[in-house]
């Protein structure tokens, strides 16, 4: 949920006009709880994703170019590998469980696994996701008819 509320909140502050916004506004557009969204949102600013200002006028904005935050970047951030398996994250050392170490046909499996999500998450920026989300959104008169 960390990720997904993570790349809620980024896709928001992308699609807006630029300057600060508050969590609280970005919680309830997105339906996210406030404290957890907190919590997230200090440590992208941490990994030098997000900017915040304090006082009036005050919230989070984008460190950078939506064009130059690569999802990788968010989910590396927040969990510091793509899958929580460390022999598919090029750790020298097999699981503890793994009896055939280089011939693990799971590790294998999980390998191929991390490098298709590694590629598709190192190439689709947040402007991507911001692009995609407004492009899935049924247009305004039918959204209000709705």
């Amino acid at each position: 949920m960390r990720t997904r509320y993570a790349l809620e909140a980024l896709t928001q502050l992308a699609q807006r006009p630029p300057g600060p916004v508050l969590i609280a506004d970005l919680a309830e557009r997105g339906h996210m709880p406030r404290k957890f969204l907190e919590a997230i949102l200090r440590d992208l600013k941490r990994h030098g994703l997000l900017t915040s200002q304090r006082g009036p006028g005050g919230g989070y904005t984008l460190n950078l170019a939506a064009g130059e935050i690569t999802l990788a970047s968010i989910v590396h951030a927040l969990n510091g590998t793509l899958l929580p398996v460390p022999c598919a994250n090029g750790a020298e050392q097999a699981c503890k469980a793994c009896r055939n170490g280089g011939a693990c046909s799971i590790r294998l499996v999980l390998e191929d696994l991390q490098r298709a999500t590694a590629k598709v998450l190192e190439g689709t920026t947040l402007a991507d996701l911001a692009r995609r989300t407004l492009e899935a959104q049924p247009p305004l008169a039918l959204r209000h008819a709705i």
